[in-house]
């Protein structure tokens, strides 16, 4: 039908995403996640609309008591706030626009991709977030495409171009579809997102709760050009992983068989632990919106160096950093909670 996935620098008709609303989902972490989430969404909203996804009528009076700006309200049952991956994925196609019977331009038409989703491999409750992409489709007025199989937004990263990255280690999982071969999976992608070549890397990060999701670690800044994290510490579990990601990335090339340009990426250079257990802040989790890149960023010395590094890459746009040291405990940054709709109508169709 000819929808595919639009790179995220596509212009956006907005962003959607979630309040945090469980203290005990937070570990106690739930207030200082608010003030951070607050500030993330205040200065998401100078650029474009967000629609926000509120679990009950608390979250609802706490958010419009911190938020200002264009943000939409929508009461939604939704266990969790990561709607990279619990929400649906937006396709778009071109299509003609007649000026006085003539064909004269196209615009812009999207459409909702709902893929299952099972907690990142059934760790975690799942069963109200894998419902909200027909919450999204149902105030869109519209359908979805169902692909009846598990996939999350976070484990893919498109160039707009036909071409993704994703870990073996997250698509691999046997709890998300072992029945599916590597080709099958490829297939499923092709058909439903438009992408004509899948390039695997390897592992993610240690402390990594989605098994390796390829926002924490790759990303494309456009379609030539990848930026990969790396770990400086031959020590740390990351070093041997990122390294072969790094390798992996300089053999790859495009659909013309061109190879990529590509930039590292520091990881912070302090580990962060959550009773224990060690957690996985990067930088690679920023995310893109119209006009702007806004960075997570932990109080770290890596932190500028990390800045200085984005910010030649994406001329045009203004590069922020803000604080995501308490957002990070509950397991991702910036990327992980936004899923952009892409410009353009939404394709008037009940579910395919």
């Amino acid at each position: 039908m000819g929808f595919s996935m639009p790179a995220e620098w596509a212009p956006h008709a907005g962003t959607w995403t979630a309040w945090p609303h469980d203290d005990e989902q937070w570990l106690g972490y739930l207030e200082p996640v608010r003030k951070e989430f607050a500030v993330f969404l205040n200065t998401l909203a100078r650029f474009e609309p967000v629609n926000l996804l509120l679990a009950d009528q608390e979250s609802l009076s706490d958010a419009k008591s911190r938020l200002s700006g264009t943000l939409t309200f929508h009461l939604v049952p939704h266990n969790d706030l990561w709607l990279r991956d619990s929400g649906p994925i937006f396709v778009t196609r071109k299509f003609p626009v007649p000026l006085e019977g003539r064909e004269e331009s196209t615009a812009a038409e999207a459409a909702l991709v709902n893929w299952e989703f099972n907690g990142w491999g059934k760790k975690y409750p799942a069963e109200l977030d894998n419902q909200i992409p027909t919450h999204l489709a149902r105030i869109l007025g519209t359908g979805t495409f169902g692909a009846g199989v598990v996939m999350e937004g976070g484990s893919l990263e498109v160039n707009g171009r036909g071409v993704a990255l994703t870990t073996k280690q997250c698509l691999l999982s046997p709890m998300r579809n072992p029945e599916l071969k590597p080709g099958e999976i490829e297939l499923y992608l092709r058909e439903y997102l438009g992408i004509e070549k899948l390039l695997w890397l390897g592992e993610g990060l240690e402390g990594d709760h989605t098994d390796g999701h390829i926002d924490t670690i790759t990303r494309f800044v456009d379609e030539k050009t990848v930026v990969t994290s790396v770990c400086q510490d031959p020590a740390d579990a990351n070093y041997a992983p990122l390294r072969e990601n790094l390798e992996a990335l300089r053999g790859f090339t495009d659909l013309d068989d061109r190879p990529f340009k590509i930039a590292t990426l520091p990881l912070p250079k302090n580990r962060l632990y959550l009773d224990g257990v060690r957690l996985a802040p990067t930088y690679a989790n920023f995310y893109i919106a119209n006009g702007v890149v806004i960075v997570p960023i932990y109080g770290d010395p890596n932190d500028q160096p990390a800045l200085d590094t984005l910010k030649p890459l994406f001329p045009g746009r203004k590069v922020i950093g803000l604080m995501a040291r308490n957002l990070i405990t509950g397991g991702g940054a910036f990327h992980c909670v936004t899923q952009q709709q892409p410009a353009g109508r939404i394709w008037r169709a009940a579910n395919v």
